[in-house]
């Protein structure tokens, strides 16, 4: 009998899982680095031992650590989470050797599938379909650039080792493989520290769609269902779905067949991810297989039933399933987003900083599944995932509507988030449809508003205005005394708007130029403003931080910062040349030098943040001036990088032309 379980993670999945180990009566022990020593899974667990500083390198990535700490506590069983070590060979052996039961399959089938090349072949073997490609074992630059010839284009490079798109890259024609194959061995070296590369021919506008399996070690498997994770950004998904509006039952036992065969080729127990590339005629083909819990799991167990941390814990035991394929029925629909701190406005730049406010909306149907409360740090060393988000319906649009309803009516206040721009995904009418496939962001929402930066409209502006504590709001406001008008001003962005107010009574009337907006005042009180706005009666949640004010209603969020009594302050603009870092992050690559002619665009400099490469460019055309930064410098939010001056002769040369 397992009695302590020590969780190898953090974050939401640590969370979740001590949940259900603890329902279970297990104990629970949490790791944790140093910039995680007050985070939710730390505090929820039994016991919690610090296992290095912040770095992954040195915390969860320090498997010596972890297995000192299961050690130290009495743990007799680890549980590795999604991420990190769930899908290291090594580790799930050192467990083994160490006495401990590792939550997860065994070694050699975590090795075989966690090489997208050796496991490919694997499947072929086995008689599951795979795309055609070129798997070379560490195959060289000129080995990869000959055998694309053969494939064709388009054609996707691959980091072998690892997944969640890092080291991936789509390549339309030849001359663009040579310097794709180098940006992508070296995102997959920074990501898994293992740059071999493989090659296949892209299926064109495909559905990602998964299989949920589990086997035990008597020789029992099943499959669960499927998955659809068609809506993805830069091949990292965004929207996961159960099941899939795509899949037929024909073609779901076909597929769970499939995913099952390949468990069973590599004596697989425990939960996996057989994960199908799915063309416009339903014909599939093998991707690659994930040795671990998946992050999209709660959508499995909202549609079966079933809670798959606790399947996990009873295969570990030596337990067989609990159930036969036969008594497995999915029942309604459900649809999780992840919830990110990041701005898609900006190229969907990673966010920082202190999180306000973070009070998940309650509903008929809704889980949230978060590592973060109200008053915690999103720092620069891990995944921003704040949450995932899920909603379970009877059908679809019933999933649909709530998921919607939980993302507009959650509060967030602090760091910016992808909440709008995943609303706008769920509501859109293609996604609605179910017709959304893999290039459904490139394409069908491409010009969404959620990807633009935001501009204030007057009733926005005006509910901020309404909230600052001028003389026009609060209880005070409401007096019979003579209409007064007063100045605000407010900076949103890069951008300073000045309002006039005229208060007559609870009755607000707002001026910016030409434009009036008026608003009845109803109430103001515990982060909540009631309006009449137009006859309608609304709120709006806010939460004052300084001289700063978070908004959000009418399924928006925004921010402004009240500068009435302040001088106002010179930015930066766009076309200043004061290139700064756009996260904390650290510097892999700079490709300029003082001197270097560059033109507005050109990449300056390569910052790793949150296991990614994000290329920071020139705002203008000019010389670079001075550059700050070095390879392997660690940097944060707004340091400034590069300064580019303006190029005198080639202004000379304008000016001079008539």
């Amino acid at each position: 009998m397992l009695k302590k379980l020590l969780i190898a993670n953090r974050g939401e999945i640590a969370v979740r899982v001590i949940r259900t180990a603890k329902a279970l009566g297990y104990r629970t022990v949490a790791v944790y680095s140093e910039a995680d020593a007050k985070a939710l899974h730390v505090e929820l667990a039994d016991e919690a031992v610090c296992i290095g500083p912040a770095q992954v390198s040195a915390s969860y990535l320090n498997s010596d650590a972890i297995l000192e700490a299961a050690r130290k506590t009495g743990a007799d069983c680890i549980h590795p989470g999604y991420g990190f070590l769930s899908e290291n060979a090594t580790f799930a052996t050192a467990c083994k050797d160490a006495g401990l039961v590792f939550v997860g399959p065994p070694a050699p089938a975590i090795e075989l599938m966690g090489s997208k090349r050796r496991s490919k072949i694997a499947m072929q073997e086995a008689g599951v379909p795979v795309v055609p490609g070129y798997e070379g074992n560490n195959a060289s630059d000129d080995e990869l650039i000959s055998a694309a010839k053969d494939i064709g284009y388009p054609l996707m490079i691959k980091a072998s080792a690892g997944g969640g798109g890092r080291g991936m890259r789509l390549v339309d024609n030849e001359s663009e493989l040579a310097e794709n194959i180098k940006r992508a061995r070296s995102e997959a070296r920074q990501a898994f520290g293992d740059d071999e590369l493989i090659l296949e021919k892209a299926v064109i506008e495909p559905r990602h769609v998964e299989i949920q399996v589990f086997a035990d070690r008597h020789g029992n498997a099943v499959y669960l269902g499927e998955r659809d994770c068609s809506v993805q950004r830069r091949h990292q998904k965004v929207v996961e779905e159960a099941p899939s509006p795509f899949v037929t039952p024909e073609l779901r036992k076909a597929m769970g067949e499939a995913a099952v065969k390949a468990a069973l080729a590599c004596s697989y127990e425990g939960a996996g991810t057989v994960e199908f590339l799915v063309d416009k005629n339903r014909n599939f083909y093998f991707l690659e297989m994930n040795t671990r819990l998946q992050v999209e799991h709660p959508v499995t167990e909202l549609i079966t039933g079933q809670d798959l941390v606790a399947w996990q814990l009873t295969v570990a035991e030596g337990l067989p399933l609990p159930m036969a394929q036969e008594e497995i029925s999915l029942n309604g629909h459900a649809i999780e987003v992840r919830l990110y701190a990041e701005d898609p406005a900006q190229g969907f730049t990673p966010q920082t900083g202190p999180l306000y406010i973070f009070e998940p909306a309650k509903g008929e149907g809704l889980r949230f599944d978060t590592g973060v409360r109200s008053g915690d740090s999103i720092t620069p060393h891990y995944d921003p995932m704040l949450a995932k988000v899920i909603a379970w319906g009877q059908n679809r649009d019933e999933a649909r509507r709530r998921l919607i309803l939980a993302l507009e009516d959650t509060a967030v206040f602090g760091v910016t988030t992808n909440r709008y721009f995943l609303s706008r995904i769920i509501a859109n009418d293609t996604f609605g449809a179910g017709e959304a496939t893999t290039a459904f962001l490139q394409q069908a929402f491409a010009e969404d508003p959620s990807l633009k930066p935001q501009q204030l409209d007057i009733r926005q502006l005006a509910l901020a205005a309404s909230v600052l504590d001028h003389g026009i709001s609060g209880q005070s406001a409401w007096s019979n005394a003579p209409a007064t008008m007063i100045p605000i001003k407010l900076e949103t962005g890069d951008t300073i708007v000045e309002l006039l107010v005229t208060r007559s009574g609870n009755r607000l009337t707002f001026s910016m130029g030409e434009t009036r907006h008026t608003l009845i005042i109803e109430s103001q009180r515990d982060g909540l403003l009631c309006i009449i706005d137009n006859g309608v009666r609304q709120t709006c949640q806010y939460h004052r931080q300084g001289d700063s004010l978070y908004l959000q209603a009418f399924g928006q969020s925004w921010s402004v910062r009240d500068i009435t009594h302040q001088p106002v302050a010179g930015t930066n603009g766009a076309g200043s040349g004061r290139i700064p870092a756009t996260m904390d992050g650290a510097i892999i690559d700079v490709l300029v030098e003082a001197g270097h002619t560059v033109r507005q665009g050109d990449t300056l400099v390569i910052l790793e943040a949150m296991k990614m490469e994000h290329p920071v460019k020139a705002d203008r055309d000019g010389v670079v001036g001075q550059v700050h930064a070095s390879k392997g410098d660690q940097v944060k939010r707004s340091q400034l990088l590069v300064e580019i001056t303006a190029d005198e002769t080639a202004e000379q040369e304008t000016s001079a032309k008539p």
